[in-house]
């Protein structure tokens, strides 16, 4: 894999849920199969077949599991275990990938589940809720290894603050956990240590005049695949605390430092950042997210400049990247989507 030089819009199948969550499926390994599976506002996970020789029919090209969550499906992940959802039902669900049936379903957390994420090898499951607490999960087991706690119930301005963002290490050694104030702990998975913190303040916004009322935090996280360097994804000051009328906001941090290395903040194309994710040699970071509008932003980490930039369909909550590099799915308003990862080798 080059550098993306282009983002080319590939296939799309319409909805008529909010898509949240998207991860992809067992049976999509080999080449000519690439099936996603999507958690929807409607409770649901469905399964989406963007395999070249599927029908071209949207409404065969997708599948719904069975029936689980009761209320928004805000995470969902492969691992060794199954696929596993979690949302604001609290429940934390294992799937059978292939006969899209329930394993296992637990509560998880006291209140919403916001986020859920999987270790590199696919045995370790963090999931991240309102209650303020991260767990850490043996994937295939469903034992409940460590509580991780750190993040404060309430904002400084006295309201409920939300946990909102979780992500492994490309080793699987270290763990982020990022929440509405702004606040980043770090912790060692192994053993459930807390390694460091970050304060990353300008992800959020107090409004004590129009109306009072908070808004932002931390709605993404990744660390740099040499594990150096952590970016956080959220929205910068906002001017009208009732819609997410402020800047895609991006910093990036040196972690074992505590030191901000960068902060990046894009106006063209506003919102909330949701996704992140590192080109596997690190030196372009993709960011995907919005406020009605989507967008897609890939960033020159080396002049910390735009280098590539789509406008997608509405809101773009969900995203991942193939192993290869070379496709991007992402979970819409009312889409789901492929995209093809344009690159020009490295000279």
């Amino acid at each position: 894999m080059g550098r993306i030089t282009q983002l080319k819009p590939l296939s799309e199948i319409s909805t008529p849920e909010i898509n949240l969550s998207i991860t992809r499926s067992a049976v999509s390994m080999a080449d000519d199969q690439r099936i996603i599976v999507v958690g929807n506002s409607a409770g649901q996970l469905v399964e989406f077949d963007f395999s070249s020789k599927s029908s071209t029919s949207e409404k065969t090209r997708s599948r719904p599991f069975e029936s689980g969550h009761s209320s928004y499906v805000t995470g969902v992940v492969w691992t060794k275990g199954g696929i596993v959802s979690v949302g604001y039902d609290r429940k934390m669900i294992w799937w059978d990938p292939l006969e899209r049936t329930v394993l296992r379903e637990i509560v998880a957390h006291e209140k919403w589940i916001r986020r859920i994420a999987v270790s590199p090898d696919s045995t370790t499951i963090a999931t991240v809720a309102d209650d303020m607490h991260c767990k850490l999960w043996n994937a295939i087991t469903g034992e409940l290894k460590f509580v991780l706690d750190d993040h404060q119930p309430v904002t400084p301005h006295h309201y409920p603050s939300m946990l909102y963002a979780v992500a492994f290490s490309a080793s699987g050694e270290q763990l982020a956990t990022g929440d509405k104030v702004g606040h980043i702990a770090i912790w060692e998975t192994q053993t459930g240590r807390k390694l460091g913190e970050l304060e990353s303040p300008g992800m959020y916004t107090w409004d004590p005049k129009a109306r009072r009322h908070s808004i932002g935090g931390i709605r993404s996280l990744a660390f740099s695949q040499n594990g150096s360097t952590l970016a956080v994804g959220g929205i910068g000051a906002i001017g009208n605390v009732d819609h997410l009328d402020g800047p895609a906001r991006v910093e990036i941090f040196d972690w074992q430092q505590a030191k901000s290395l960068v902060q990046l903040s894009d106006t063209a194309m506003k919102g909330l950042v949701e996704q992140l994710h590192f080109s596997n040699d690190d030196s372009q970071l993709i960011t995907a997210g919005g406020d009605n509008n989507g967008f897609i932003t890939v960033y020159d980490l080396a002049t910390n400049k735009i280098d590539v930039q789509v406008k997608a369909h509405q809101h773009l909550h969900g995203m991942i990247v193939d192993e290869a590099s070379q496709r991007l799915y992402a979970a819409h308003h009312g889409k789901v989507s492929m995209w093809e990862l344009q690159d020009q080798p490295v000279a």
